[in-house]
């Protein structure tokens, strides 16, 4: 072999250990990332029995906190993504049956896992959305608690969540929030109980704890979803800079109940309008209020 010859050789060889160290260095920060425990001390909430809280639960957990988008619609869990550059991920089955964690849980665990995104032993939830649910009212939360305990059983075993590259690399990065355990403020007492009713005060609560915030921005300006995958549309912006007057009430409610716009043209289905158009009208008219008086933004602003 020439000198050239040697010369490519090495440079492609060089090439190859950076690619490897690369490798070897995300890896070993989101191993760390992913699996770095959080420890959270038991809280006492109160979670009934009585079939009138659990059919609020059973509401809450559909239309507001929206857990059957993850979990499906008996909560049994199901393979959201698999995508092998960002991997498999997986919500859990929340029942009783075989494959679930239903049966395993102590209340104290239910209120660690959706207020904190922690599993008893410190294991952070994979997309658990606490720094939203942190902010239930006691209320709320044991209400939701008390349905989920009470859903039948269903026996499905689902392969565990793995992390692909490119979600590995993003995780290294911190630009990929898969672990809500990481940011939600910990410390953060239950909301107040506030009355339903169609208020803003209660459309503020709603939109906190309903995701909104998740998928359109702290400031609902919308933009990149951030734990979407790439060919997601960016989330719409609703400041009144964005829904301006294009949405009356009654365009508002069609939006939420349909999935339809002002223009009649489809909302992206990736809306999850199969919960919304359960919200109530007062649920709903409270939303709408509330959303008129966030300050305006720019699409994507801050």
């Amino acid at each position: 072999m020439g000198t050239a010859g040697r010369r490519v050789g090495v440079v492609l060889g060089s090439l190859v250990l950076l690619v490897v160290v690369i490798a070897g260095v995300v890896y070993a920060l989101s191993e760390q990332r992913a699996n770095k425990k959080v420890m959270i001390a038991a809280e006492a909430i109160v979670i009934p029995t009585d079939s009138e809280s659990i059919a609020r639960g059973k509401h809450l957990a559909r239309s507001i906190s929206k857990c059957i988008v993850c979990h499906g619609e008996d909560l049994a869990g199901q393979v959201l993504v698999d995508v092998a550059p960002m991997g498999r991920w997986v919500p859990l089955n929340l029942t009783r049956g075989a494959g679930g964690v239903g049966g395993q849980l102590k209340d104290e665990d239910w209120v660690r896992a959706v207020r904190h995104g922690v599993a008893p032993d410190g294991r952070k939830l994979m997309m658990m959305p606490s720094i939203e649910y942190v902010q239930l009212s006691a209320e709320d939360l044991g209400a939701i608690i008390a349905y989920v305990k009470s859903v039948p059983p269903v026996d499905k075993v689902l392969p565990p969540s793995t992390l692909g590259p490119v979600a590995r690399a993003l995780l290294a990065a911190n630009k990929l929030p898969l672990y809500d355990a990481d940011v939600v403020d910990h410390s953060l007492a239950p909301s107040p109980a506030l009355p339903i009713a169609a208020t803003m005060e209660y459309g503020h609560y709603l939109a906190n704890v309903g995701g909104c915030t998740g998928c359109h921005g702290p400031g609902l300006s919308g933009g990149k979803i951030p734990t979407g995958p790439p060919d997601w549309p960016p989330a719409a912006n609703l400041t009144p800079t964005g829904i301006g007057s294009r949405y009356t009430e009654d365009k508002f409610f069609k939006a939420m109940r349909e999935g339809v716009k002002p223009e009649g043209v489809a909302i992206n289905p990736v809306m999850p309008i199969g919960s919304t158009k359960e919200m109530t009208d007062d649920e709903i008219r409270a939303v709408y209020m509330y959303l008129k008086t966030v300050p305006p933004k720019a699409f994507g602003g801050r």
